[in-house]
């Protein structure tokens, strides 16, 4: 494992992945593609028969699968299907009408559009082009070394004592071509020189390469991106073995992926939705901030003075979240209240929806074996087995807390029970349910379907968070979990976050890094434990992070100790001042969600979705473009001073309305009251008074603010509402500006920011 310096102790955890053999030393076992012969052709693709370098017949198929998309098998038989299949389907390709196929002697052309595969049969080569014929990227044959010993893995599989264990593929990689995607990493977000590993973990904070969500899904600046359908621990070599080429390696019964046409990032993303599904926009209610019990010993009176403290205090909040104590302590998680600490759950979740709050309850898909439920699951045969088909007794809290039985929901007995246990709570007046773990299958259990552990480890978190999701739809009316673990098509559970990262600077800022590469992977809806979740933070560490937190898609307060902002005298009402200003923006923010969910872009944006071609846009990853107009650099310096790309066009300082050209870094210093906040020069920023709760109703009062613009010049925006669309227009005419409005939406004043050059004055009409 790479995970680990020498000298440390390793902390084996039960579902740690397997490690792929190795080959001896002259150990042949390598079978490359050489040449293929059609064997069958059809108006959306071709079915080839391949000849090897081990004298072995594969089958190529290669067809659209989506106008802009190609898909890639290479298989044993032309029926094989991923092992994940088992359990549950991923992705769903598509057809193209105006899918072409052009068969000559030697070449095989499929072209789907926006993006071609072109097949050269004898040699064996495929490469991929765009419509204009410029070459996306293309089969790399493999790399030796001075002494002819093989480097890379071109297409192909392996064999290690004469059994299949991996497919692969290997894609040639330009020398400034940047890659991006791959699911939550919190490293650097270009990956290139990396290698992500298509694996679950429980990762122990939010600082390595080990990352709870992980999507086999990789973003190119050459405007393509590229998704494997495995739900097996697929690894990618991003030009680290050898500088020229990317790797996968596929230890599954085939290798089955998808060439995605561009050329922009939201084309791509767009593309892989329709390929895996939709993502779910959350209610309207979840992008208030959510105020957690902290992870200690809670109580329902406790609760109630926690929420009348916020009202108090004037601390805008939609969502209280109650972790892991609302259950018996070493009972986790059976999804039974503590009878002593919560007498009367009804009487409690009542009053706190007088108050205004929704209620989200903590729990996971683990039951200790000192609860009853765990006796009661045993005896069904509701959880997953071990080699010798007794329950397996993991420990999934690594020491920390009772070992208990990982529930089967491959099972539909077990899926039955444990959707039961949930919806009784629903029923009480619980809002939904934060879903943590699910990272914890080890890859030597056995599942009910069959499945091996290894199979089901990471659509099982797919597996938990849809039942989850659809117990909450059938109660509540809405399918928003609150998720730690996902998997390739996670976008359909509406709200994710980041683990339980460390209390440091450091640590806040391989967080948005995290962000970032999940936006990337097509989840748009992302949060994080605002403060950071182990140990206490610094005040001022705690407000930098309040304020990251208040500009990230979703909000939540929680940690280890508690978060809550009276428990920072100091600086609680500048923790407070930044919830505020997100309340503010809700009209923006609500917009910009809603967009995301319309297209699949992020909401939180890295600068290269927005700046494809600018090659500091895929460096630059400690900012984010929040929606289309604001640019957010969390300050990620105890100091107060950062360096701050703006990309290229104006951009106006929030704070100071002064008017920076882009394309270059700037020096940014800010009081521990400001973050640094950028607006996209002629924007339009739709603004709300601040009120307790966003609730679920329309916006009532909603003030537009213009930041500049030249004579002439009109600018639009669209304010996106649960009562329709908005669409505001803004006319500069000299001195003035002339703004109309179209839709639902109660426009009831207009400003102009003090931007230098700005106009005077605002007329409607």
């Amino acid at each position: 494992m790479p995970y680990r310096p020498p000298l440390i102790a390793h902390e084996y955890f039960s579902a740690d992945p397997p490690e792929l053999p190795v080959r001896s030393r002259g150990e042949q076992g390598l079978s490359a593609l050489t040449r293929a012969e059609p064997m069958a052709a059809d108006a959306h693709g071709v079915t080839l028969k391949a000849s090897t370098s081990a004298e072995e017949v594969l089958v190529v198929q290669v067809s659209a699968a989506g106008e802009g998309v190609i898909r890639v098998r290479l298989s044993q038989d032309v029926a094989a299907r991923t092992r994940s299949a088992r359990a549950i389907e991923m992705v769903t390709p598509g057809q193209y009408a105006g899918t072409r196929v052009e068969t000559e002697d030697a070449r095989i052309v499929v072209d789907a559009g926006a993006v071609r595969a072109e097949i050269t049969l004898d040699p064996w080569h495929l490469r991929f082009t765009d419509a204009r014929g410029r070459v996306l990227t293309e089969q790399d044959q493999g790399h030796v070394d001075i002494s002819g010993r093989l480097r890379t893995l071109p297409f192909g599989r392996s064999q290690v004592d004469g059994a299949t264990v991996a497919y692969h593929e290997s894609l040639a990689a330009r020398p400034d071509e940047r890659f991006a995607g791959f699911g939550e990493k919190f490293t650097p977000l270009d990956k290139r020189g990396q290698r992500p590993l298509m694996w679950n973990f429980d990762a122990f904070g939010a600082e390595s390469d080990r990352s709870y969500k992980n999507v086999p899904l990789m973003i190119s600046s050459r405007g393509y991106g590229l998704l494997v359908d495995s739900g097996a621990p697929v690894e990618f070599d991003v030009c680290r073995s050898t500088h020229s080429c990317v790797e996968i390696v596929v230890p599954d019964d085939l290798i089955d992926y998808y060439l995605i046409a561009g050329p922009a990032i939201p084309e791509v993303l767009a593309r892989y939705d329709r390929l895996t599904c939709a993502p779910a926009l959350p209610p309207k209610w979840a992008f208030g901030s959510w105020i957690s019990s902290g992870f200690f010993r809670d109580s329902a009176e406790r609760v109630l003075a926690r929420a009348a403290k916020i009202r108090e205090r004037g601390i805008p909040c939609d969502v209280l979240h109650l972790d892991c104590y609302w259950q018996a302590e070493d009972h986790w998680s059976d999804l039974r209240w503590d009878p002593e600490a919560f007498p009367d759950p009804e009487g409690m979740l009542t009053t706190l929806a007088a108050q205004g709050f929704r209620v989200c309850l903590w729990m996971n898909p683990y039951v200790s074996h000192l609860s009853p439920a765990y006796a009661e699951g045993d005896a069904e045969g509701h959880f997953l087995k071990d080699q010798d088909g007794r329950t397996y007794v993991a420990d999934s809290w690594h020491g920390s807390y009772p070992a208990g039985g990982i529930v089967d929901f491959t099972n539909p007995a077990a899926a039955d029970w444990f959707r039961g246990l949930l919806r009784g709570l629903l029923r009480q007046g619980v809002a939904l349910f934060k879903t943590d773990f699910a990272e914890g299958v080890p890859a030597d259990a056995v599942a009910f379907n069959g499945m091996t552990g290894v199979e089901l480890h990471n659509v099982y978190a797919l597996l938990f968070n849809d039942l989850v999701a659809e117990v909450t739809r059938e109660e509540n009316g809405h399918g928003m979990v609150w998720a730690r673990s996902s998997y390739l098509g996670g976008q359909r559970h509406a709200a994710q976050w980041s683990g339980d990262s460390y209390t440091s600077y450091s640590a806040m800022a391989s967080t948005l890094r995290g962000g970032l590469s999940h936006g990337l992977s097509g989840v748009p809806y992302w949060s994080h434990d605002a403060g950071g979740f182990t140990g206490r933070p610094s005040d001022d560490l705690y407000v930098r992070w309040a304020q990251f937190g208040a500009l990230s898609p979703l909000v939540r307060f929680h940690g280890t100790t508690s978060r809550e902002p009276w428990e920072f005298p100091a600086v609680e009402e500048l923790a407070a001042e930044a919830i505020r200003l997100r309340y503010r923006l809700m009209p923006y923010i609500y917009s910009a969600a809603v967009v995301s969910a319309r297209t699949g872009s992020p909401m939180l944006r890295a600068l290269c979705v927005d700046h494809p071609d600018d090659p500091v846009a895929w460096q630059a990853d400690l900012e984010y473009l929040l929606g289309a107009d604001l640019l957010v650099a969390p300050m990620t310096e105890p100091e107060g001073t950062r360096q701050v790309y703006l990309p290229a066009g104006r951009w106006v300082d929030h704070w100071t309305h002064e008017v920076h050209e882009g394309g270059r870094y700037v020096t940014v210093t800010k009081p521990l009251a400001q973050i640094p906040l950028f607006v996209r020069y002629g924007a339009l920023i739709p603004l709300t008074e601040v009120r307790d709760t966003v609730g679920d109703g329309p916006f009532e009062d909603v003030t537009v603010v213009s930041y500049g613009g030249a004579d002439g010049s009109t600018s639009r925006t669209t304010i996106h509402d649960v009562d329709g669309d908005t669409t505001v227009t803004a006319t500069r005419d000299g001195d003035v500006l002339r703004v109309t409005a179209s839709g639902p939406a109660s426009i009831t004043q207009v400003h102009i920011a003090p931007v230098a050059g700005a106009p005077a004055r605002a007329v409607a009409g």
